[in-house]
C-alpha cells in the first residue's frame, strides 16, 4: 500500500525524457491460501528495497524510493560509506527506527552523480552529445528542484543499505519504511550540512513463554460435542434413514405427541412485571414454522414442553425465558410471553424396521445389522477425525494462552490479508460471488473493516503459528523431504486444474508451514498431558462443525457489508 515516487528526471520535456519502470500497486492475494506462515519471513540480506515507503503515523505522503531510478543505478555499486551515523531505537509492536545521518561528503558525491546522469540524458539545446555542460546551464535546464529531488534519491539509495545492516536477519520481508517526510528532507538539505532521516522496521517479534516449561508437559483439557459420539451419531443417521422411507399422515384425533411434525404461526412479546402488554421481539417471530419434535435441540429451552398436546387449530400462549446464554445477545435473559398457533399436524407412518428395508437403508446391505455395522463404522471414522480436529485445536487453544508476543503490525496484516483472500476465493469458487461483489468486498475499506473485525481471532493465530515455529526449531523436528515435494507438484497441478496464477516459492514456503504444524502437533499430542472431557453441543443436531463455521463466516460477512452481501 504505498505510492511510487519517481526519480525527478520525470519532469524533464519529453523529447529528452529516459525511459522509467515504476509502478506499485495494492492487490488481494490471487492464489489459495494454504496456511498462514508458521514464522514471519525475514527480509533478504541482498538488500534491495522495493517498498520503502513512510510510516502511517508520520501523517505524511508516502513514498518508495524508485530502485531503478536512473539517477542511482551506479551508486548502489560503490562500497558504502563508512562515515554514515546510524543510532538504533527500540519501538513497539517489534519495530525498530533507525535515525540514519548523512555527512555532507556523500550528500556531495550523489549529488555530482545525479549531475552526470543527467547531463549524459539530456539534449540540452546548443550542446552536442558528450559534451560538458556547465552545472548552472544544466541546472537551468533541469530545474534545481528536480536535480535536488533526484539527489536525496540517490542519497537514500546509497545509505539504505548501511542504515539496514544492523537489522540484517531480523528485519522482516516488506515492513521498511522512511518515516521522514519527504518534504522535510528536501527543505533541509543542503551540500554544506548532514542528511538526516529515519527508518522503521518490522523485526522478527521475540516469543516470551509464561510457562515455566514453556511448552513442555502442556495440560491439554478437550471438549468434546456429544454429536461426535460413533454410537449416538449412527443411532441418529439410522433413524433420519428410516424417516426418510416413512409418509406423513395428518393428524386428527389427538394434540401433538414427540415424533410428530408440526406447522406452528409463533409471535412474542416482552413481559412485563406489571403484566402490561411488551414490545414485540422480531427475532423470536416465525410464520409456517416447521418443527420436528424429534429435533429440537436448538429450541428455546421449555418451549417444546408448553406446545406438547396442541392441537390443529388451537391457539397457545405461555410465559418463558431466554437463557443468559443466548446467541442472540440482545435478548438474554428476556422475559417473554409466546403465543403459538397450531396450524398443520402430522404423524410419521413409518414401515417397520426390519431386513427388508435395508437394501433401502444403505445400498449394497442384505440385513438390518449389516447396515447398523457400516452406518457404525463410518461414525467412527468420522469420530476419529472430529477427536483429532478438537485435539489440535485445543492445543493450538493452549499455546497461544502461554505465549505473550509484541506482533508486528506488518505481519499483522499479511496474515489478515491472507486469510480474508482465502475467504473470498472460497465464496467465489463456491459460485456465491458475481463479479460487481467481488471488486466490492476487494476494495481497501471493505479489508481494513475485516482486519479491525477479525483482530482477535488474527492476533490469536498468529501467536500460535508463531509458537509453533518455535517449536518445531527448539525440538529439531523434521519431515521427509519427498513429501514436501509431492505436496508442492500437488498443489501446482490444482492451480493449474482452476486455471488460477501462482508462485510456486511462496506456494513452498505454505507447504513447509503446513508440514512443520503437522509435525509440532503430532509431537505435542505425544508429549502432553491430554484430558477428554464431553460437553452439550449447543447447535442442532445434525449440524457438522464445517458447516457451522461456514454460517459464522457468512453471518460475519453480511454484518461487515450488508449492502453487497445480501444475496446469501
Amino acid at each position: 500500500m504505498e505510492l511510487v515516487v519517481n526519480s525527478a528526471l520525470h519532469l524533464l520535456p519529453s523529447r529528452s525524457r529516459p525511459s522509467l519502470l515504476s509502478s506499485s500497486s495494492t492487490e488481494m492475494p490471487s492464489s489459495k491460501n494454504l496456511m498462514p506462515a508458521s514464522s514471519p519471513k525475514l527480509a533478504s540480506s541482498r538488500h534491495s528495497f522495493p517498498r520503502v515507503s513512510s510510516s502511517p503515523s508520520q501523517n505524511s505522503r508516502p513514498f518508495v524510493v524508485s530502485a531503478n531510478a536512473v539517477a542511482v543505478q551506479h551508486a548502489e555499486k560503490d562500497r558504502f560509506p563508512a562515515d554514515v551515523r546510524v543510532t538504533e531505537t527500540k519501538e513497539p509492536r517489534s519495530s525498530v527506527r533507525l535515525s540514519v545521518e548523512v555527512p555532507p561528503a556523500v550528500c556531495q558525491e550523489c549529488y555530482r552523480k545525479v549531475l552526470d546522469e543527467f547531463a549524459k540524458r539530456s539534449k540540452v539545446p546548443g550542446f552536442r552529445p558528450g559534451k560538458k555542460i556547465p552545472e548552472n546551464i544544466l541546472v537551468n535546464y533541469i530545474g534545481r528542484q528536480n536535480i535536488q529531488q533526484a539527489a536525496i534519491e540517490a542519497i537514500l539509495k546509497k545509505t539504505l543499505p548501511q542504515a539496514m545492516s544492523s537489522v540484517e536477519g531480523r528485519a522482516l520481508k516488506d515492513s521498511v519504511r522512511i518515516a521522514t517526510k519527504f518534504s522535510e528532507m528536501y527543505d533541509t538539505f543542503s551540500l554544506q550540512d548532514v542528511l538526516r532521516y529515519d527508518v522503521v522496521v518490522d523485526v522478527a517479534p521475540e516469543i516470551k513463554w509464561l510457562s515455566e516449561n514453556k511448552y513442555k508437559n502442556m495440560k491439554i483439557i478437550v471438549e468434546i460435542d456429544d454429536i461426535i459420539n460413533a454410537q449416538i451419531a449412527s443411532e441418529i443417521e439410522l433413524r433420519r434413514r428410516h424417516k426418510a422411507l416413512g409418509s406423513l399422515r395428518i393428524v386428527t384425533d389427538r394434540g401433538l405427541q414427540i415424533g410428530d411434525l408440526v406447522v406452528l404461526d409463533i409471535f412474542a412479546t416482552t413481559l412485563k412485571r406489571d403484566e402490561s402488554k411488551g414490545e414485540k421481539i422480531p427475532s423470536a417471530e416465525r410464520k409456517d414454522f416447521h418443527l420436528d419434535t424429534e429435533e429440537s435441540d436448538n429450541l428455546l429451552p421449555g418451549f417444546l414442553g408448553s406446545i406438547i398436546g396442541i392441537q390443529q387449530g388451537e391457539t397457545r400462549s405461555f410465559p418463558l425465558q431466554f437463557p443468559e446464554s443466548w446467541g442472540q445477545e440482545n435478548v438474554r435473559g428476556v422475559h417473554a410471553q409466546f403465543t403459538v398457533e397450531c396450524k398443520e399436524l402430522f404423524y410419521r407412518d413409518l414401515p417397520e424396521l426390519d431386513d427388508s428395508l435395508a437394501e433401502k437403508l444403505l445400498p449394497g446391505c442384505n440385513t438390518l445389522s449389516q447396515v447398523r455395522e457400516k452406518i457404525l463404522q463410518r461414525c467412527r471414522e468420522m469420530e476419529q477425525t472430529a477427536l483429532e480436529q478438537a485435539t489440535d485445536n485445543a492445543i493450538l487453544d493452549q499455546l497461544s494462552k502461554i505465549v505473550e508476543v509484541d506482533i508486528p503490525q506488518s505481519l499483522f496484516e499479511e496474515q489478515g490479508r491472507q486469510l480474508y483472500g482465502a475467504k473470498l476465493l472460497q465464496l467465489q469458487a463456491g459460485r456465491k460471488l458475481n463479479e460487481h461483489q467481488v471488486a466490492s468486498l476487494s476494495s481497501e475499506k471493505a479489508v481494513n473493516e475485516y482486519l479491525e473485525y477479525e483482530r482477535e481471532s488474527i492476533t490469536h493465530l498468529i501467536k500460535q503459528m508463531l509458537a509453533v515455529g518455535e517449536i518445531f526449531k527448539g525440538e529439531n523436528l523434521q519431515y521427509p523431504t519427498e513429501e514436501l515435494v509431492k505436496e508442492v507438484e500437488n498443489s501446482v497441478a490444482e492451480f493449474k486444474r482452476h486455471n488460477q496464477e501462482y508462485d510456486e516459492e511462496r506456494i513452498r514456503e505454505q507447504v513447509q508451514d503446513v508440514l512443520e504444524g503437522a509435525k509440532v502437533l503430532e509431537w505435542l499430542r505425544e508429549n502432553a498431558d491430554i484430558q477428554y472431557v464431553n460437553r452439550i453441543c449447543s447447535c442442532s443436531v445434525g449440524a457438522s462443525y464445517s458447516q457451522i463455521r461456514k454460517l459464522h463466516h457468512l453471518r460475519l460477512m453480511k454484518k461487515l457489508f450488508p449492502s453487497s452481501m445480501s444475496f446469501l
